[in-house]
């Protein structure tokens, strides 16, 4: 099943932790609208990096819908985006590296819709519809050393 043109339920829910745990990581139907409005937002990035690449960019959702025991699973804090399908990571390697795709992206959030945009340890792109509480927050990057506010190079 489809949640947008590009992006289906079965990839947003894919989880190799969740599976090599068995983990059901099944999306709740009272969250596919979330869903349908992430899907929505990865579209609009989509289509902004095809039209700054000149071609089709395919991005890879590496993680989306997340069930809180699959969240828990790998680490992250009870309160992620993930567990509520208001975020996605991604990469888009036709584009560029993470943190081109980020730097270019981090100059569109408004434009976008963008509620968040992170630059995960130089290896992937996490986009959320929720705009965090502190502005700061809004474009980060995430690293080893700490969280910086904008996007740098890891």
């Amino acid at each position: 099943m489809n949640l947008s043109t590009h992006f289906t339920v079965d990839e947003f829910v894919q989880s190799d932790t969740a599976l090599r745990l068995g983990i059901h990581n099944d999306l709740p139907i009272i969250l596919y609208p979330a869903a349908y409005n992430t899907a929505a937002m990865l579209e609009r990035i989509r289509a902004y990096l095809s039209e700054r690449h000149a071609a089709p960019v395919p991005m890879s959702i590496t993680s989306g819908y997340r069930c809180l025991a699959s969240n828990r699973a790998i680490g992250s804090a009870d309160a992620s985006d993930h567990i509520k399908a208001l975020a996605a990571d991604f990469k888009a390697p036709v584009f560029g590296t993470p943190y081109e795709v980020s730097k270019l992206l981090s100059d569109a959030v408004d434009f976008l819709r963008i509620g968040q945009l992170i630059l995960e340890f130089g290896t992937w792109v996490h986009v959320s519809t929720r705009i965090p509480d502190k502005v700061i927050n809004r474009v980060i990057t995430i690293e080893k050393s700490g969280t910086r506010a904008g996007v740098w190079q890891t």
